[in-house]
């Protein structure tokens, strides 16, 4: 590698690769120490290709969520199954995997900006901005910068564009795989919530025990299948479909509603 050597985004190479590893080492025993990180399926991402990946989740806290990807996906790289064992996997991360996120969230103070640089996709949510309801045409260069993305590496997102539980699936992930074709892995991550505050930097409790499901891709007919098509599926297949609220308890949901309460910076 370079030294001077660049992303498609401008983002100096080997500042981004001491930036995953520091971050890498700061944050490990948060998944393998403090809690435990129960990981299923990850025999999948070794065989993906190196390019035009999209990762699909449901969401808990802004960072950690995506922290534990990071940690998995490298692991898992390295010959790792189901293990974030060790760390030393992350000394030589896979340096072209980004991750959507809302540009009020990146930009609202100076760790957050360094967290940028390790592969933020920036975008501005259409349906909410600083707390309120909006609406609000697309940006066409955040679609642009996700297709850029993909063609460059693999991208994480969280379609529903929110860490609330069960809340719609934003139709703007539908059009990018409708449009831009990739390989789609959906992840159901749990115990996040319960782990960290909202913004997943600060721990709330230990002991927690967190899974991360690695599910194969999505069969998807680019052609025939309708955006709405496209979004249901992905909803059963982050477990996020109203049909699943059947099979929780209301007193869960409730206490789910009222950890949130207690959770700080909202989107």
């Amino acid at each position: 590698m370079g030294l001077l050597k660049k992303n498609p985004f401008g983002h100096y190479l080997i500042l981004k690769k001491w930036l995953i590893r520091i971050f890498g080492v700061l944050t490990h025993r948060r998944f393998h120490g403090f809690n435990e990180l129960k990981i299923e399926g990850s025999e999948i991402i070794k065989d993906l290709p190196d390019t035009n990946v999209l990762f699909v989740s449901n969401h808990q806290t802004y960072f950690a969520d995506v922290t534990a990807m990071f940690h998995v996906f490298n692991a898992s790289l390295s010959g790792r199954v189901d293990s974030i064992k060790n760390v030393g996997y992350i000394w030589q991360p896979k340096m072209n995997i980004y991750y959507v996120a809302a540009k009020e969230t990146m930009k609202a103070g100076l760790l957050t900006r360094i967290m940028a640089y390790a592969g933020a996709i920036s975008v501005e949510r259409t349906w909410r901005d600083k707390g309120k309801d909006v609406q609000r045409e697309i940006n066409l260069n955040d679609t642009e910068n996700i297709a850029i993305a993909l063609k460059d590496g693999w991208v994480i997102t969280f379609p529903q564009g929110t860490t609330k539980p069960f809340k719609p699936i934003r139709k703007g992930t539908a059009h990018i795989i409708k449009n831009h074709r990739p390989i789609v892995i959906p992840v159901v991550i749990d115990g996040f919530r319960r782990s960290f505050d909202k913004k997943g930097l600060r721990i709330k409790k230990r002991g927690i025990l967190q899974s991360f499901q690695i599910k194969p891709p999505l069969d998807i007919d680019y052609d025939h299948e309708s955006i709405e098509e496209i979004v249901q599926k992905l909803e059963y297949a982050i477990e996020q479909h109203p049909s699943f609220l059947k099979v929780i308890p209301r007193e869960e949901l409730d206490a789910m509603e009222e950890l949130n309460k207690t959770r700080k910076w909202e989107y």
